[in-house]
């Protein structure tokens, strides 16, 4: 018998409660260096060894990281669900919690990249310098898509929102797009949760069953509605 498909759309706030800095927010990142600096393609060819400073430190802080109790009761679910996850953390909590289905919207701070070639990745291993090369002969960056890139895993992303019998966010303030566009391809039929513990607008959302807590404590409790 075949399993019901349960989407999950996760954002910075799972990861948070695992010690790893947001953006947004008080404390964020975003307060030390300007999104335009350090997370778009302008300031990659602006100053390419400050943003590889930026990302050697993101990265050497998720390598320290473990999962939490909302991440770990993803996977739990997959005993009754088919889960898939699409999240916009570049961190692999998702993965060491032991999901099996992750896409990841903005790339992985695991990974690196050749800058000329999107498709040409390599596990990250040490931090990165300037005049570390690919082999085509480009610069190493992280696999990470910056402001001002394209978003290649959406077409992905979309068809499995479209396929979902459930569906939840976590975590997630649902104002970068176009990630925050997927609550719209919803099929009609679904069952929609939303666990956050600030208010977030739901203009189109109405129908979301809101669970005002963090992920560590909020995820437990959209199982325990999921499995009634």
């Amino acid at each position: 018998m075949n399993k019901a498909k349960l989407v999950v759309l996760t954002g910075a706030g799972i990861s948070a409660e695992s010690g790893i800095a947001t953006f947004r927010g008080g404390g964020g990142l975003w307060e030390n260096h300007s999104i335009e600096e350090v997370a778009s393609i302008e300031g990659w060819y602006k100053n390419r060894e400050l943003v590889l400073a930026f990302y050697n430190s993101r990265r050497q802080a998720a390598l320290q990281a473990q999962p939490n109790a909302g991440h770990l009761a993803l996977k739990e679910l997959e005993a009754h669900f088919e889960v898939r996850i699409i999240t916009q953390n570049v961190d692999t909590l998702h993965e060491m919690a032991g999901s099996t289905a992750v896409l990841h919207l903005h790339g992985r701070l695991d990974q690196k990249r050749s800058e000329k070639n999107p498709k040409l990745v390599a596990p990250w291993e040490g931090d990165l310098k300037l005049g570390d090369l690919a082999s085509d002969g480009s610069q190493w960056r992280p696999n990470i898509v910056w402001f001002g890139e394209m978003v290649p895993a959406m077409e992905q992303a979309v068809e499995w929102v479209r396929e979902a019998d459930f569906f939840a966010v976590i975590g997630t303030s649902l104002q970068v797009y176009p990630a925050a566009g997927l609550v719209h391809e919803v099929p009609l039929h679904c069952e929609c949760y939303l666990v956050d513990p600030q208010p977030v607008s739901l203009i189109g959302m109405q129908h979301f069953i809101q669970i005002t807590e963090a992920a560590t404590t909020g995820v437990p409790k959209l199982i325990k509605k999921l499995l009634q």
